[in-house]
């Protein structure tokens, strides 16, 4: 495994995350957000945002790396490893509904599409990237 490979396209792979993810959430999303309560704290530093997005990628990059061999070459190979990292992380938002008062159901399955839609952009990132050697 290439380690600096690796780490490049997990920061790359995350600030394309975080684009992404601000175009869902905060253009998207933004009018459903205003109509419930439970969304109503106040707006954290973006910054935050695009440095968890590169954390999370860069641990997913070296997940990718380490598995680089099971999946097929190019996009393809990346989109198929973000779309099986995407369903772990797309039943994750089902939580929300359980422990948050006033949190919409609906809102765990947008959640988790948005979850998936954004780990297949990360997907097709590493696969460009971080090709087999």
């Amino acid at each position: 495994m290439n380690y600096g490979k690796a780490v490049v396209a997990g920061v790359v792979g995350g600030v394309v995350v975080n684009v992404a993810s601000f175009v869902m959430h905060g253009m998207i999303m933004a009018a459903t957000y205003k109509k419930y309560a439970v969304f109503t704290q106040e707006q954290a530093n973006p910054l935050y945002f695009t440095l968890i997005a590169v954390c999370m990628s860069i641990a997913a990059a070296f997940l990718f790396a380490k598995t680089r061999g099971v999946w097929a070459d190019g996009l393809m190979g990346g989109v198929t490893f973000g779309f099986w990292l995407g369903m772990i992380a797309f039943f994750a938002p089902f939580y929300n509904s359980l422990v948050f008062e006033g949190f919409p159901y609906y809102m765990s399955w947008c959640w988790g599409g948005i979850n998936l839609i954004g780990y297949l952009v990360l997907g097709a990132v590493l696969g460009l990237m971080y090709k087999k050697q």
